[in-house]
C-alpha cells in the first residue's frame, strides 16, 4: 500500500507539472535532462509569479505566460503589455455582451 501511494504523488507531481509548468514531453531521457527540464520550468514559473504580485495585477500566470510567449523579442514595457491586454480583454468581453436595454 505504501508503494502505491507513492507512485501516486508522482502522478500527481507529473499532472501538477503539465497543468502548471507548460511541460507537454520531456527532450531528454536521462535523469538529468528531465531534472533540469523541470527545474528550469519551475523557475520560469517562479518568476512570472514574482512578476505579477510586483506589478499588482489581475492578469493570471497562464495570461502572462501567453503575453511572454508572444512578445519574448520584443523590447517592451511588461507593466504596459500587461495594461494594454487588460484594457483589450475588458473591451472583447464588453463587447459580446447582450444589452437588455438600449
Amino acid at each position: 500500500a505504501q508503494l502505491y501511494r507513492c507512485r501516486w504523488q508522482i502522478e500527481l507531481f507529473f499532472k501538477w507539472i503539465k497543468q502548471h509548468l507548460r511541460i507537454k514531453q520531456f527532450y531528454g531521457t536521462t535523469e538529468n535532462a528531465v531534472k533540469t527540464q523541470i527545474w528550469i520550468a519551475i523557475s520560469v514559473y517562479v518568476l512570472v509569479a514574482i512578476v505579477k504580485k510586483r506589478l499588482n495585477t489581475e492578469t493570471s500566470l497562464y495570461t502572462i505566460l501567453q503575453i511572454l510567449s508572444l512578445t519574448l523579442f520584443e523590447k517592451t514595457n511588461l507593466d504596459q503589455l500587461l495594461k494594454n491586454t487588460e484594457m483589450q480583454m475588458i473591451t472583447h468581453h464588453n463587447n459580446n455582451q447582450l444589452n437588455l436595454f438600449n
